[in-house]
């Protein structure tokens, strides 16, 4: 780990008053980072030292030595919300190759790193101070209790799903007796061979727990213009989410959007760009929801501001059909921002976000706008439709 120029009065007293994370026995190679910095384990490494206090995410991947390879297995990562002076100790599975924490929960161990933390300064990194600022912007309304709710049972976060058969089918018999093809006899297409595949679920426990995003946006009894109205304004999909996980507090549902972020932009976990882009549909296209949710819009903003500052803006443009996800998304938040009822406050910094990013990324949110109008159509003469 690379040090950091600091003034000597301020790290002694970080070191003092920062948090610790005492890491034994993570093999050398290991990549490892903590929040938005991550380096390669040398020999010496124990941990890293004068951590700030709140919410923070622990990340690492195992690598094969050198001589067999070298390659860097899947991320693993868990957030962690620290508070001063606070010692986590772990040591590494060498079979799991994973991290366990169960020392951190023997008082008597954890005295004992305490007692010896002077010791065991020469052998921790610091906490990357330069990228802190970055950190909290992408994390401010994401509290531990959010993330505890949303992260797997396991509290491990995974870049690739731990998967197992939906039927442990251990000998021909048993797939005989699901009427499954055997697998004696050599697969003479494609289509037979997948047929022959087990199907797979997601290890209990290991799921990512985000909100279930109603499949239905209308409600029920719902007349035909009703549903036709949900389906271009999706505040009742948005507010039956929103009673259902954040009742008591609704703005937490932005700490799910910057859950989902960091779990796909740090944690490499595609699942959570996928349910960030949906969570984010789902507020863009609520308008009704926009002019009874100030403070929650104010606070979308301020999160899409620091979030779209981290990807390329090409990333967001699907491959197949060469449509911008985003700026279509974005384009009926800015839509719906400007309409009737909508406070002035939340009006003037949506356009002033929509300048910002016209010029950061050059997109158009104005263009096409009159492609969704209706058109007509002249028949031939003599033409009619029944």
């Amino acid at each position: 780990m690379a040090s950091v120029d600091m003034d000597p009065d301020v790290a002694r007293r970080l070191f003092e008053e920062g948090a610790t994370l005492v890491l034994l026995g993570v093999p050398q190679g290991t990549e490892l980072g903590i929040d938005y910095k991550s380096w390669t384990v040398g020999p010496r490494f124990r941990g890293v030292k004068m951590i700030p206090p709140g919410l923070h995410f622990l990340h690492y991947s195992s690598s094969n030595p050198s001589h067999i390879g070298g390659e860097t297995g899947p991320k693993t990562g868990l957030f962690l919300t620290l508070k001063s002076r606070d010692i986590l100790l772990a040591n590494w599975d060498p079979k799991e190759e994973d991290l366990n924490f169960s020392a951190s929960e023997n008082e008597e161990e954890v005295s004992k790193v305490r007692a010896n933390l002077q010791d065991l300064d020469p052998f921790l990194g610091p906490y990357p101070y330069e990228v802190m600022r970055k950190w909290v912007s992408l994390t401010d309304r994401l509290t531990q209790d959010v993330a505890n709710q949303l992260q797997p049972l396991s509290g491990r976060v995974c870049a690739f799903c731990d998967v197992i058969p939906e039927l442990q089918l251990k000998h021909t018999k048993d797939r005989e007796e699901q009427n499954l093809p055997k697998n004696d006899v050599a697969c003479q297409s494609m289509k037979e061979g997948l047929d022959k595949l087990p199907l797979m679920k997601q290890r209990e426990g290991t799921e990512l727990r985000f909100s279930s995003i109603p499949s239905q946006t209308y409600p029920p009894g719902a007349t035909p213009a009703q549903i036709t109205q949900c389906s271009l304004d999706l505040s009742y999909a948005l507010e039956t989410l929103l009673e259902k996980h954040y009742k008591l507090q609704p703005l937490n549902v932005l700490g799910e959007l910057q859950f989902a972020f960091v779990c796909f932009l740090i944690g490499n976990v595609y699942e959570g760009f996928e349910h960030w882009k949906r969570l984010l549909a789902l507020l863009c296209r609520s308008e009704d929801a926009m002019r009874r949710h100030k403070e929650l819009y104010l606070g979308l903003i301020a999160v899409l501001y620091h979030q779209l500052g981290e990807i390329p803006p090409d990333f967001f443009v699907d491959i197949v059909s060469q449509d911008n996800f985003l700026t279509s998304t974005l384009q009926d938040f800015f839509q719906f921002a400007i309409g009737p009822g909508v406070d002035g406050t939340l009006r003037k910094r949506a356009e002033k976000f929509k300048a910002h990013l016209t010029k950061k990324f050059n997109w158009d949110f104005d263009a096409d706008l009159e492609d969704c109008a209706p058109v007509v159509v002249e028949l031939p003469e003599g033409l009619t439709l029944e």
